[in-house]
């Protein structure tokens, strides 16, 4: 029966996480400062008193308005180059130049231009976010595309699928792992860098985000509550991660044959 359990996949997550808890407890309770790195339980008290408060989640549903803006606009603008990218030489040849030049730089490191452009504000931190997530899911997506096989192509016209229903019946689906796998990419960029971005300048009338909150009580030494803050960013990352992508691979590409 035990090996039943451990060939489980969600067993054997939530036996990783019990292990991780259990570490992050006994360490900080063999350092025994809760100011340099405080427990497990204490992180969770406070979370929860962040909680009832209603600060902390006042604080994340402002981060995830925002993330939802510049990851759809990043997406949208994604869409928009890989379109042309596979429809022209020149689309092609545009999105692998742009691809080169912008990719390898941190979108965090345009944040001094995104306040001369937007302000200090909600603008500044959607522009840094689509650009975070754009070259990312433009050239998986590409590569999806670019990647179909000839047969499956001409199986596609020997069938009449022609236009819009060659795109949406052979094209896309055989494309799509490569698409899911640019799209969980783009949101680990966007997530990290609404954070990064939020801690730097994420608050506007007290109206920041969970970067904020974290920056906020780092300054009042509100440990508790920045290891909180962090918690929550893992806790959401997580959600995301099993919640949505790991349930449209399910229906999608393992239902397809195309993964394991």
């Amino acid at each position: 029966m035990s090996s039943d359990w451990f060939r489980s996949v969600a067993f054997r997550r939530v036996l990783v996480i019990l292990l991780l808890a259990a570490a992050w407890e006994g360490y900080a309770r063999f350092l025994g400062d809760d100011l340099l790195f405080p427990s497990l339980s204490r992180t969770v008290a406070a979370l929860l008193e962040s909680t009832r408060t209603g600060e902390l989640p006042s604080r994340l549903l402002n981060s995830l308005w925002t993330l939802g803006m510049g990851y759809a606009a990043g997406v949208a603008l994604a869409t928009l180059l890989t379109t042309l990218a596979i429809s022209t030489r020149f689309g092609a040849d545009l999105l692998a130049m742009l691809t080169a030049m912008f990719s390898p730089l941190p979108a965090v490191a345009l944040l001094p231009m995104a306040i001369l452009w937007f302000g200090i504000g909600q603008p500044a931190i959607v522009f840094v976010i689509m650009f975070s997530v754009l070259w990312a899911l433009a050239l998986n997506a590409q590569s999806g595309f670019r990647g179909v096989s000839p047969a499956l192509r001409m199986t596609g016209y020997n069938l009449s699928l022609t236009g819009w229903r060659h795109v949406v019946h052979i094209l896309i689906p055989a494309a799509f792992p490569s698409i899911l796998a640019g799209l969980k990419i783009g949101w680990a960029f966007a997530w990290r860098t609404l954070i990064a971005a939020e801690l730097v300048f994420g608050a506007s009338s007290r109206s920041g985000g969970l970067g904020w909150f974290i920056a906020e009580h780092r300054n009042e030494l509100a440990i508790d509550q920045v290891f909180a803050g962090m918690l929550v960013v893992i806790l959401v990352g997580l959600l995301v991660e099993i919640g949505i992508f790991r349930t449209v691979e399910r229906f999608t590409v393992i239902r397809w044959g195309m993964q394991r």
